[in-house]
């Protein structure tokens, strides 16, 4: 299957209902897109404004026990910027498993936020780098960063579902999935993901996901689901989608014990929200894994 690249754009209207109206393409997908357009959530804007990277996913990694010493009037500004530390970490991580990436490369971010990782990957490997996001207010944030770092040239977002991006085929050495794949059916996006990538590409993901061995889903994972109106799948469903699509797993990589710490500081910070302790009861109980799996279009 051949798709013709569409013009890209590194800003959105929320008024461009047509526009909207293509991407949008279910009323859950309306839903979720709305949810991101209103969020502001202080704990992805106030870590984001620690050096202007701006994630949505979580951390790993030990904390500091530092941070929590110290005037209680710098205390909390001292955990931010160590939360922002960790999730800067995982997103490192994620770029390590990606292989040799040259800047002659294009690499693609799906369900990219507001663009942090995008970023990251352009100052390390010199590519270009596509974002696509159902959110428009995020895909206009992004590329407003974009341009404030000077690097819209090669870091370009779009307002796109990423199930059906319109990007070119086979265009792409690499791409991931940063803690957004709970909000779509897999099947439909590994094929996406081996449709744009080049034979021999990588794909790598970072998501919680629920432990099969333990059964349905627990209690704390329901929780998670309906805090973030997303639908986590279990740990089996994604090899068997992987499989499925031509993408052959190289790196599984188990980041649970990893993450944990991150979901410790949070939860002594001014910005927690509650969901913390169902990140941690999951994790702790075993209902729940934070995996990366990076595997090989073939």
């Amino acid at each position: 299957m051949t798709t013709t690249s569409e013009p890209s754009t590194n800003s959105a209207s929320p008024a461009n209902s047509a526009s909207s109206a293509r991407v949008l393409r279910t009323a859950y997908q309306q839903a979720v897109a709305q949810y991101w357009n209103n969020e502001k959530d202080p704990v992805n804007l106030r870590l984001g404004d620690v050096d202007g990277l701006y994630h949505h996913h979580y951390g790993i990694g030990d904390w500091d026990p530092a941070v929590l010493e110290g005037p209680e009037e710098t205390r909390d500004k001292q955990i931010i910027a160590e939360l922002h530390r960790l999730e800067s970490a995982q997103a490192d991580v994620l770029l390590d498993h990606l292989g040799p990436i040259a800047p002659a490369h294009r690499l693609l971010d799906a369900g990219c936020g507001r663009g942090g990782t995008s970023v990251m990957a352009n100052a390390r490997f010199g590519c270009e780098v596509d974002g696509v996001s159902i959110s428009e207010s995020q895909v206009d944030f992004a590329g407003t960063q974009a341009r404030k770092r000077g690097v819209d040239d090669k870091v370009r977002y779009h307002f796109r579902n990423m199930l059906d991006t319109g990007l070119p085929t086979g265009a792409f050495q690499g791409s991931w999935n940063n803690e957004s794949t709970m909000y779509v059916d897999l099947h439909e996006l590994f094929a996406e993901h081996a449709r744009q990538l080049t034979r021999g590409g990588r794909y790598v993901t970072i998501t919680g996901c629920s432990n099969d061995v333990t059964g349905l889903r627990s209690k704390a994972v329901s929780r998670i689901d309906e805090h973030y109106t997303c639908n986590i799948h279990p740990r089996s469903a994604y090899f068997k989608a992987l499989a499925a699509n031509g993408l052959v797993p190289i790196n599984v990589v188990d980041l649970t014990a990893a993450t944990i710490p991150y979901w410790e500081l949070r939860a002594k910070s001014t910005l927690a929200t509650g969901i913390e302790e169902p990140f941690l009861t999951a994790y702790r109980e075993g209902s729940f894994h934070y995996l990366l799996i990076a595997a090989d279009r073939i």
